[in-house]
């Protein structure tokens, strides 16, 4: 982990950027109450296309799940630092990782782990969250993997 600068440049560093979100007509990437601030979830997405379907377990195998978490994450980092106006004020509260799975898999949390990493990598101590990993039957658009979450402006 990059250990100094600001989250930008940690971010700079992985070779990332905050990518653009997207608008929906029927629901908003974030909303703000009180000091919370709650993402929408978010598809692991990257200019526009949605990088993977499927159920993990059986149409994606585990390690490309990790990845497409990363991605979700980033997204939700993004909707995060347009809530707070810059990255550097973000700090994450909870975060819910959805994985399309089979009822055998038994390896969300892993998938969980990468969303769960990168946030710290970029944020350092206010990347660090309550974290939930729940299998589901199926997400929107056939996704593998969907992130949403919680958090606050420091």
């Amino acid at each position: 982990m990059i250990e100094t600068g600001s989250a930008s440049e940690r971010l700079q560093a992985l070779g990332l950027d905050l990518p653009g979100l997207g608008d929906d007509s029927t629901y908003v990437n974030h909303r703000t109450l009180g000091s919370s601030i709650y993402i929408s979830g978010q598809l692991p997405y990257k200019d526009g296309e949605l990088l993977g379907q499927g159920i993990v377990g059986r149409d994606v195998d585990a390690k490309t799940a990790r990845g497409l978490a990363r991605q979700a994450a980033l997204n939700a980092l993004a909707a995060a630092a347009q809530a707070v106006g810059d990255l550097d004020r973000v700090r994450i509260v909870q975060m819910l990782v959805f994985v399309a799975s089979t009822p055998e898999l038994g390896e969300q949390s892993r998938v969980a782990d990468a969303a769960s990493d990168l946030l710290v990598e970029v944020l350092g101590e206010n990347g660090r969250h309550a974290r939930t990993a729940i299998g589901v039957a199926g997400l929107p658009r056939n996704s593998p993997v969907e992130i949403q979450m919680v958090c606050t402006a420091v």
